[in-house]
């Protein structure tokens, strides 16, 4: 069995409420139906049920099973502008013009407990998502940032067919200080266990291994790794460490003997946006990985993001991911 059937297999098991605020692309809509066909998911459509219905016709989908919610029901926008006004100390109308936009409208209704999660970006830039989500569904108790995490699917990492891994942050954050790296790196152990049922072993990279260098770099991995530690005592963290020390068990006998991390890390993260986003692409490409993200993290509930250029495909892959992590979405970093 593939990972993405995995996944979708999980996501039978309880699927998650999942709403969709990009209902004027035809994908969404395509993937919406497959999805509740599939049983991955419930999925709710953010927009006018008249247009979409015509729309789905045209597409010969049956949404009969879908609820369709409309951002501009008053009684939907008083619950959800009075809701935003509280945590955001704003004006009401202020509050109600915001939340009437299907972005902060499908936000606010995962702030209120009507949704499990979120997915957008098929229209939508990542940095708007981002925005939309940390204003409407706010951050997980013990984080203060979003992140982001690849799936990378190696085809053969020593004797082992299709070993999953996660690389972090690959695509949101450019340069993390101490504490958001630290974040990441927790966060990103979750997620390795609630998705891929592994024991995560965490490394933060660098390039030195356990003092072999010192610079200010190194010393922003090295204090990560302590505020990790001390955060989330039930994951198995190490650095800083170099990428071979990471992953190869005699260089990692070598270098660091001591370590339940060192020479079998399953979860990588990366100092930076540069090193993260230029590793994975590396991998991906000369070794013939495949790389399932960027996934976001960090928030409350869970929230996805996707290219402009996502297929269908894409779509239901994501929906069954985010249906897992709703499963999982109690987990308190703090």
């Amino acid at each position: 069995m593939s990972l993405i059937q995995h996944f979708i297999s999980r996501a039978r098991r309880q699927p998650a409420r999942i709403v969709f605020p990009e209902t004027a692309d035809n994908r969404i809509l395509i993937a919406a139906a497959k999805t509740a066909e599939m049983g991955i998911a419930d999925p709710i459509l953010i927009g006018n049920e008249e247009k979409i219905r015509i729309t789905a016709n045209e597409l010969e989908l049956n949404l009969t099973s879908l609820e369709i919610r409309s951002n501009q029901d008053p009684d939907s926008l008083d619950k959800y502008a009075e809701l935003y006004r509280e945590s955001r100390n704003i004006k009401s109308a202020i509050a109600r013009r915001l939340v009437s936009k299907p972005l902060s409208f499908g936000g606010m209704m995962v702030k209120a407990g009507d949704a499990d999660g979120m997915i957008a970006g098929v229209v939508t830039a990542t940095a708007t998502v981002i925005q939309a989500a940390s204003l409407t569904i706010g951050f997980q108790p013990g984080m203060s940032t979003p992140s982001s995490f690849f799936i990378m699917i190696i085809p053969d990492y020593y004797g082992q067919l299709d070993y999953p891994m996660i690389f972090a942050d690959c695509a949101v954050n450019v340069d993390p200080n101490l504490q958001e790296l630290a974040e990441i790196a927790i966060a990103s152990g979750y997620n390795a266990r609630a998705l891929l049922d592994v024991d995560p072993k965490i490394a933060l990279l660098s390039f030195a291994t356990q003092g072999s260098a010192n610079h200010a770099l190194v010393d922003k991995v090295r204090a990560a790794t302590r505020i990790a530690r001390e955060a989330a005592p039930d994951l198995k963290i190490d650095g800083e460490i170099q990428g071979d020390a990471a992953i190869v068990p005699d260089v990692a006998a070598k270098k660091m003997k001591d370590s339940v991390v060192a020479g079998s890390a399953n979860v990588l993260i990366f100092p930076n946006l540069d090193a993260g986003n230029i590793a994975y692409k590396l991998v991906q490409y000369l070794a013939g990985s495949k790389a399932i993200g960027p996934i976001l993290q960090g928030f409350a509930k869970p929230v996805n993001d996707l290219s402009r250029g996502a297929s269908v495909e894409d779509l239901i892959a994501v929906t069954a991911i985010t249906s897992i992590q709703a499963q999982n979405s109690n987990v308190n970093y703090s």
